[in-house]
């Protein structure tokens, strides 16, 4: 007797990679929105008088309450309690709001109003988180970096909400499939954000020749709307593959204080937490001043005012190639006949080379560091096809930190000794950015999917929510320490474009030699107690 199998929307390859393009590029927007101030931090400082103290403490504020509030904590049991599509329609609403506070305080409008003597004239002194020394704000900061600090705290809440959701929402789609490369792809399309956002906020800055902090603002809250509405789409999507399979959402499983006993106790989930927050710590802080570290350490001219590199469409031309490069690079991966595959790595190739061609012509720090996720797209499917295939997770974790330490020590010492080489310094850039991108990759290709290893399947969501807020106390802390590093450093500089980043540089550098001790270590606890990190995420 023949059994009839049924299909659901799972079982599609189509329908479980668009419910993954639908998570990815609501956290493309989100990737936007969470840098869109980092390439013009001398905008800042020029039009809002923003010191790098309170840029770095601005910055800082988006993990805020994730990390003093417990926020992310909360939504962990939300997710656990109330399922993926309901938390990922909420954590992109959740961010709407805050990025709409954000504009309204970093615009023209904001300037002059009794909000804004309100916010100059409070919130100076902070009961017992200035007494701790982590308060979000402090005396003489201004009032519209305080303003929006408070919207960026509450589009933090919805981002890393978001973040975990997303984990979750690949763990339920993808479970014994493909889960490595379905997470590893939808980062890398995601961190094109960050290329989108360091070519797009200075365009928008400068549009018109008159320059503008609050459209750069205004550009990613458009996006955060396109970012609900993919959400709600998921959201439908989702639906219909519990009614398929009569599956109760996770809300029927509920959250037990216990489960998190568990999770603590447990040698490898700390391990993995602990090399999550160092290696975070030294790039997504770092994403937040690198234009502005470029700018000191090249010798960049403007190119003539009338001449097409210093026009407005070599932007929109740019970032076509940029996409031309992920697409091509992405695309290969997948392709069967050899010819194909190898016919588009050398599309990806040539545009890559063409892409930093015109950066160089731009003289533009902001599109040099916007390669930074190119060559990660390009082999992060690689790499999540090969460990879905053939393991080695705490491998890429160890390798991925050596590269991160040799990029920091070059960005410290070895670029600034090209600077008066217009041509040397460039390629020295390019070549350390690009690197230090494709170490980025080897994290969520490898480091995401041993988490399902190394916890029960029901607090899953807890578990990510607890590697998320360990992760975002690096994610205040050195924002602001790199501020604050750099202004004490620095005393007297009041040119944004020659400050000395050594130092900032070194420290982000230990934070890679730290992350390295720990892959190793990790490796080790891995063999000894078998937590199979090592083994093919693929199940025969």
């Amino acid at each position: 007797m023949t059994q009839t199998i049924q299909k659901t929307l799972r079982d599609s390859a189509a329908m479980r990679w668009t419910a993954l393009l639908l998570l990815a590029m609501a956290m493309f927007c989100s990737y936007i929105f969470m840098d869109i101030l980092s390439p013009i931090k001398d905008l800042m400082q020029e039009t809002r008088g923003w010191d790098s103290t309170a840029f770095g403490t601005m910055q800082g504020s988006e993990v805020f309450l994730n990390v003093f509030v417990f926020f992310l904590i909360f939504a962990g049991i939300i997710l656990d309690k109330m399922g993926v599509r309901f938390t990922a329609v909420l954590s992109a609403a959740v961010m709407l709001i805050g990025a709409c506070v954000k504009w309204y305080a970093i615009s023209e409008s904001f300037m002059g109003t009794g909000l804004e003597a309100w916010f100059n004239n409070n919130l100076n002194y902070i009961p017992i988180f200035d007494e701790l020394g982590v308060s979000p704000f402090y005396e003489g900061m201004p009032a519209s970096a305080k303003f929006a600090a408070c919207g960026f705290m509450i589009f933090g809440c919805g981002c890393e909400m978001a973040g975990i959701t997303v984990s979750r929402g690949i763990v339920k789609w993808f479970k014994g499939r493909e889960m490595a490369l379905a997470m590893g792809s939808e980062m890398a399309l995601a961190r094109l954000g960050v290329a989108t956002c360091m070519i797009f906020s200075p365009f928008f800055a400068r549009l018109g020749g008159e320059v503008s902090v609050s459209r750069s603002v205004a550009f990613g809250v458009v996006l955060m709307c396109i970012a609900l509405i993919m959400t709600i789409v998921y959201f439908f999507m989702d639906q219909k593959l519990d009614a398929q399979t009569g599956e109760a959402e996770e809300k029927d499983d509920p959250f037990k204080i216990s489960d998190l006993g568990k999770i603590l106790t447990d040698a490898g989930f700390w391990i993995v937490a602990l090399l999550c927050v160092l290696y975070y710590s030294a790039i997504f802080p770092f994403q937040k001043y690198a234009v502005n570290m470029l700018q000191c350490n090249l010798t960049l001219t403007a190119p003539d005012a009338e001449s097409f590199w210093a026009s407005s469409s070599v932007t929109i031309v740019q970032y076509i190639i940029m996409l031309i490069v992920a697409a091509a690079g992405f695309a290969s991966n997948f392709q069967k006949k050899t010819n194909l595959k190898y016919g588009l790595l050398g599309i990806s190739i040539v545009a890559l080379i063409t892409y930093c061609y015109m950066g160089f012509m731009r003289q533009s720090a902001e599109s040099i560091f916007a390669v930074f996720p190119l060559l990660a797209v390009l082999i992060t499917p690689i790499l999540g096809s090969y460990l879905d295939h053939h393991g080695k997770a705490a491998s890429m974790l160890v390798l991925g930190s050596i590269l991160l330490i040799a990029c920091h020590l070059t960005f410290a010492f070895v670029l600034p000794a090209f600077k008066g080489n217009a041509v040397g310094g460039i390629i020295i850039a390019y070549a350390t950015i690009l690197v230090l991108g494709a170490s980025f990759s080897l994290v969520p290709a490898s480091l995401w999917p041993s988490v399902p290893k190394l916890v029960d399947a029901k607090v899953i969501g807890s578990a990510y929510a607890l590697i998320f807020w360990i992760q975002n106390i690096g994610l205040w802390l050195f924002p602001l320490l790199i501020g604050k590093v750099l202004d004490q450093t620095n005393p007297g500089v009041t040119d944004p474009t020659q400050f000395d980043y050594t130092a900032p540089l070194v420290m982000l550098a230990s934070l890679g030699v730290a992350a390295l001790i720990l892959g190793f270590v990790l490796k080790v606890v891995d063999r000894k107690k078998g937590l199979g990190l090592e083994l093919p995420n693929i199940t025969e």
